[in-house]
């Protein structure tokens, strides 16, 4: 893209996207509220009364080393109504104390924080009536003790009139929730994990090795944020939750396609080793590898709650169902792409947590890549390409240090990736990837260095559609993309021959023929273009008519597959979340 004018006009068609997609609620979501954010806590008064109650059972959770416990909590108050509801608050001491600056006394709100989840009181059959009621939540091990809230007023102007009894893990600062990507090498794993251990107090590690040999040590880097990290609201203020401590260990020199062992650890400083569960990954192939390996991937999925809470079925009504058929086909997936939007935390960074403890039956088994959405990055005057505020005020800083990618920079959130017959080259949507960019430099150099006739399927991957979409978002001005991208990008796509480009963003599934300036084209003429939104998050709505490039187009819930097992021939599957079953796919022929 060349010359001022265009610039101008690209900027323009810029700020009419990010002025729709306010209208639209943050992106192409269409109207989705995060739960968290319903609840006007900065209102919050506090009214303790002596005739309400609440209390949880049991006190002590994880004595066997569990991450994860039920807790019953029973709860009563002599004037019921449809606005009580019960928050999880942890750390268990939530008053005025906790406020930034604040000592107790003086003008300020009476809580800061918001909770971790809540359920509404009607929700235990009877309560209106008696006033009385129990519900049952699933807590995850996060590093801090806990209680629970008991409000009146609803959400929009709570009152609280009692407190729980306090509840705590065996052990709160336990190594939970391991999450593997390769590195920088394709011979090389990451492992990734949170615990409340600091370098101070204890020394990270990761005992691995092939099985049948001796196990060997790896130290492991570690990093955490503080508040003033963070570049917005709620997650300065009301989202604020300290992260704790992220550790990453680099197993190196690994053999193609061999099984390892592992486990993640922390040497106290008395010598004691407080030891995570044992895991197993299998090494990805090497560059050119000729073997059967299969890639899901997916976009925008969130988290939900299997305890019913937080109201999560209209926000990501489907996150559950997307891991759960993920995590039964897992002994036939070798490597998972989650292209943005990844939580949707969204600035109520406990979130953060409840995400990485709701796919570690995944990430703890095979690579989990992961690709920035506006969700993750964008804010005004951050940096971000667009000037939203999906991110919540996180700006990209809880991803980035939650999930290890092998970026050059780690803001700069595009990299490469070889992969046995696949190179992938991942784009950060939420910066400048148009012409003359470092990004469109660094694409232009990933897409056209790798050897097709070793790594024969080259993919490009970006959470906002940079390529094609029948979206309603999309193709409301008939755009059918982000606007200037294809401007900017199908050439490189022509000139570098790619194959597949997917992207999220928008809550559907949609697959295009292989299409060059909107128009369909022989095989290995053009790029499919999928997109793969559906992982979770609230569905979206297409256009009227679809465009003739658009060949098969569904508003459901699902995730695409990818399997290659030699250079002549790649498949792709589209299966829907619900029951895991192929609803459409296609396959690429080469000579």
């Amino acid at each position: 893209m060349r010359g001022g004018g265009n610039l101008r006009h690209a900027s323009r068609l810029l700020l009419l996207a990010v002025a729709v997609a306010a209208c639209w609620g943050g992106g192409a979501e269409g109207h989705g509220v995060h739960p968290l954010s319903r609840i006007a806590i900065h209102r919050a008064r506090v009214a303790l009364d002596a005739s309400a109650a609440v209390r949880a059972s049991p006190n002590l959770l994880g004595s066997r080393g569990e991450d994860t416990a039920w807790v019953t909590v029973e709860f009563k108050i002599p004037r019921a109504s449809d606005g009580d509801w019960i928050g999880v608050f942890s750390p268990s001491n939530f008053n005025a104390s906790t406020c930034p600056g604040s000592h107790g006394s003086g003008p300020g709100p009476a809580i800061c924080s918001a909770p971790i989840k809540y359920h509404f009181a009607n929700y235990s059959s009877g309560y209106n009536m008696s006033g009385t009621g129990a519900l049952r939540f699933q807590l995850i091990n996060q590093r801090q003790d806990f209680s629970f809230g008991f409000f009146t007023g609803g959400l929009s102007n709570p009152t609280l009139v009692a407190v729980s009894n306090r509840i705590v893990f065996a052990n709160p600062k336990a190594p939970v929730y391991p999450r593997l990507a390769v590195g920088k090498t394709w011979n090389e794993m990451t492992v990734t994990w949170t615990s409340g251990y600091g370098i101070s107090e204890a020394h990270p590690l990761v005992e691995w090795g092939m099985k049948g040999s001796h196990p060997v040590h790896a130290p492991a880097d570690t990093v955490t944020f503080g508040r003033e990290s963070l570049c917005g609201e709620p997650a300065r203020s009301v989202g604020w939750r300290d992260p704790g401590f992220i550790h990453t260990a680099f197993l190196k020199n690994l053999s193609p396609e061999k099984e390892y062992y592992y486990k993640i650890g922390h040497t106290l400083h008395g010598g004691k080793v407080i030891w995570g569960k044992p895991k197993s990954f299998r090494a990805p192939p090497y560059p050119g590898q000729t073997s059967l390996q299969r890639v899901v991937i997916f976009g925008d999925m969130g988290k939900d709650e299997r305890d019913g809470s937080n109201e999560y079925q209209n926000y990501q009504p489907a996150s559950l169902n997307t891991t759960d058929a993920l995590i039964r086909d897992l002994d036939n997936t070798d490597i998972v792409f989650h292209i943005g939007d990844i939580s949707y935390a969204n600035g109520y960074l406990s979130q953060w947590d409840q995400f990485t403890q709701q796919v570690e039956p995944i990430t703890s088994r095979v690579p989990y890549m992961i690709a920035s959405g506006n969700h993750e990055r964008d804010f005004p005057n951050s940096g971000s390409l667009y000037n939203g505020t999906d991110s919540g005020g996180e700006c990209g800083v809880p991803a980035e240090t939650m999930y290890y990618v092998p970026t050059e920079k780690r803001d700069n959130y595009w990299y490469s990736m070889d992969y046995g017959m696949f190179r992938f080259c991942v784009a950060d949507s939420e910066h400048d990837w148009r012409e003359g960019t470092k990004q469109y430099r660094f694409l232009d150099r990933c897409l056209g260095t790798v050897d097709r006739a070793k790594q024969p399927w080259l993919v490009f991957i970006a959470h906002r559609v940079l390529g094609y979409s029948s979206g309603f978002f999309y193709g409301y001005d008939g755009a059918f993309a982000e606007p200037m991208a294809r401007q900017s990008l199908e050439g490189l796509w022509r000139r570098h021959r790619v194959d597949v480009a997917f992207y999220g963003h928008t809550h559907q599934y949609e697959r295009t023929c292989p299409v060059y300036e909107e128009r369909c084209v022989p095989d290995g003429h053009g790029t499919v273009h999928v997109v793969v939104g559906g992982g979770g998050s609230h569905l979206s709505n297409f256009t009227a008519v679809a465009p003739p490039w658009s060949v098969y187009r569904e508003m459901d819930y699902g995730f695409g597959k990818l399997t290659a097992s030699d250079a002549r021939s790649l498949q792709f599957e589209y299966r829907r979340s619900s029951d895991g079953k192929v609803y459409d796919s296609f396959t690429l022929h080469r000579d």
